[in-house]
């Protein structure tokens, strides 16, 4: 059947007010009225008027109009399909004389039934609310409670389908990672002839950390060591989710080495890994006598020819 638009037939938007709405309809009918109008189509048009203000006028009936609207689907020339499972029983009639289109008799006299279930009124589940929530680090370790604030669909006094902005409490369990998907039931989008409201889902997005990166469970951190500690092997102090923590680090050590701290990464079964990634640091000055000893260093290792990590390239070029 044809979709009839009666936001545009008045001339005002989807979330016009019910004044608004009145206003409208009084323009256009005193403009199209046949008994003044000399306009071409004009009673046409003042039925098809009345017919808009009879279905946005009445909550119950916008509140419907504004569902179907939404989850119907429209085809080449505005052919309206109405939503899966759904179809016109053609039991309403308007009374003589009432000229109201087929879309709005099926619409408005109950025509739309699930078929199937012996006539029963329309259900329909409510649409699902997609969400993000930042977080930090941390909080995802440790599990957290946050606010959301999100606009949800609602039916408003007046029939309306308005975004209503609401504050949610949201349970953050421990070991939360980035991508990771909160479902909040009931909390989406209205339901239709009393069917189920949709739910709230929420997606985690861990806010960048000035220390660690994350990768699924497992959390990795830069550690500077100085050339002695690589070269000799040293205890050293990092930092972990969990608190300060001594660690080895082995002698002959090179930039790049891993270390692997088990279990304590992002907790979950089972709990992710932090790794430790060694990067080799001179330090900012050096003293002269410090200096010497660099001196006496290379001339040791030039004398035993094993100090040119650049070798292998001399021999290929």
């Amino acid at each position: 059947m044809e979709f009839k638009d009666y936001y545009a037939i008045l001339g005002v938007a989807p979330d016009a007010s019910a004044e608004e709405i009145k206003k409208a309809y009084k323009r256009l009918a005193r403009r199209y009225h046949p008994d003044v109008s000399k306009e071409k189509d004009a009673e046409a048009k003042f039925k098809e008027v009345g017919e808009a203000y009879e279905a946005l006028s009445d909550g119950a009936k916008r509140a419907e109009y504004d569902q179907l609207r939404r989850y119907g689907a429209r085809g080449p020339g505005e052919q309206f399909t109405p939503p899966p499972g759904w179809e016109a029983s053609g039991n309403f009639h308007g009374g003589e004389g009432a000229g109201f289109s087929e879309f709005f008799e099926t619409l408005f006299g109950g025509g739309f039934r699930r078929s199937g279930f012996g006539g029963q009124a329309v259900r329909m589940r409510g649409e699902d609310v997609q969400a993000e929530l930042a977080l930090l680090l941390e909080e995802a370790y440790s599990g957290a409670e946050q606010v959301l604030e999100v606009r949800v669909p609602e039916v408003d006094e007046q029939g309306r389908m308005q975004r209503r902005l609401r504050k949610l409490k949201v349970k953050i369990p421990a070991g939360a990672t980035s991508g990771t998907v909160l479902r909040m039931r009931g909390q989406g989008a209205p339901g239709m002839g009393g069917g189920e409201n949709g739910d709230l889902l929420v997606t985690i997005r861990l806010a960048p950390h000035p220390l660690f990166s994350v990768e699924g469970k497992d959390v990795s951190l830069v550690v500077p060591v100085l050339p002695w500690e690589a070269a000799l092997g040293a205890k050293i102090t990092v930092p972990t989710l969990k608190g300060r923590t001594r660690v080895n680090v082995p002698a002959h050590s090179q930039s790049g080495a891993k270390l692997r701290l088990s279990g304590q990464g992002l907790p979950g079964q089972p709990n992710g890994d932090c790794y430790l990634l060694l990067k080799v640091v001179m330090p900012e000055s050096v003293a002269e006598a410090d200096a010497e000893l660099y001196r006496q260093l290379a001339a040791n290792f030039a004398a035993a020819n094993t100090a040119n990590p650049r070798a292998a390239w001399e021999e290929s070029v």
